[in-house]
């Protein structure tokens, strides 16, 4: 009788392999050779081996694609930042952020803007207003971005004196994020102690106090002890005149006399 032998091996092992391989190559190629496919392995993850069409960029560098053929919805668009080294996600602008989680099937571009602005001319005037904007949002400040980041709660310094090297903060600049009223962080809300004098004043200047308890902080040792030699030796003086002045007070009154008592 014939022997069958059967093996354990899967056969779409073949067929897998070759996908790798073939993925590899393309790779390679898409991604101008090894160092560019590694370069992004390290960065992106799986965006090396993850092909599609290029739909855009926006001014941060960052390009935009779709493949709807070979991966599910939720995973057909992603973006490859332009700074794979230093990619913040506050990077992507809000109109390519509403493509990304497909509130908008077409990418942004000026067709775009276009029709929202025929949008807008096409409602029609309910009633004059003298306001001064033009919908019912109010006052906007206008758009602002520091290196092509929207979200600026990540424009702060690492370190005193250092800035932040992965945004591009240098140092010695304020930071960026948003400080509410009465933060003692917000510039408007800081309170900023007037000086009352300058211990070096005769000298030019140099130790200025706002208070009397910061003046003896800065004080050395040596003008503690004669400033309280000097009120020490102002006590004296005034406890002396005091006691003359009383001497005198009663001196003046034993010279009148106790006075003429009228009786009936």
């Amino acid at each position: 009788a014939e022997r069958v032998v059967e093996s354990d091996t899967d056969p779409r092992l073949p067929k897998m392999v070759y996908g790798v391989v073939q993925s590899v190559r393309a790779a390679l190629k898409y991604r101008g050779g090894w160092r560019g496919l590694l370069e992004h392995m390290y960065t992106n993850g799986d965006y090396p081996f993850k092909f599609g069409t290029c739909m855009g960029s926006d001014a941060a560098g960052n390009r935009y694609y779709e493949n709807r053929v070979d991966y599910p919805f939720g995973q057909h668009r992603w973006v490859e930042p332009g700074d794979i080294h230093n990619f913040d996600s506050t990077s992507i602008p809000p109109e390519w952020h509403g493509w990304m989680v497909s509130q908008n099937d077409a990418p942004p571009g000026e067709a775009e803007d276009a029709l929202i602005e025929r949008k807008m001319a096409a409602i029609p005037t309910m009633c004059d207003s003298s306001a001064p904007d033009a919908h019912n949002v109010g006052h906007r400040e206008e758009l602002f971005n520091f290196h092509n980041m929207h979200n600026q709660t990540q424009v702060r310094s690492r370190g005193y004196g250092i800035g932040n090297p992965v945004v591009g903060l240098p140092p010695g600049v304020k930071d960026g994020y948003y400080t509410q009223p009465g933060s003692p962080y917000n510039d408007h809300s800081i309170n900023i102690a007037p000086k009352i004098g300058d211990l070096d004043e005769a000298k030019g200047g140099g130790r200025a106090y706002k208070s009397e308890k910061w003046m003896e902080r800065l004080m050395t040792a040596e003008e503690k002890a004669e400033r309280e030699a000097r009120v020490k030796a102002e006590n004296d003086r005034l406890t002396s005149k005091m006691s003359d002045m009383r001497m005198r007070a009663l001196a003046e009154r034993r010279g009148r006399g106790a006075g003429t008592v009228v009786g009936n």
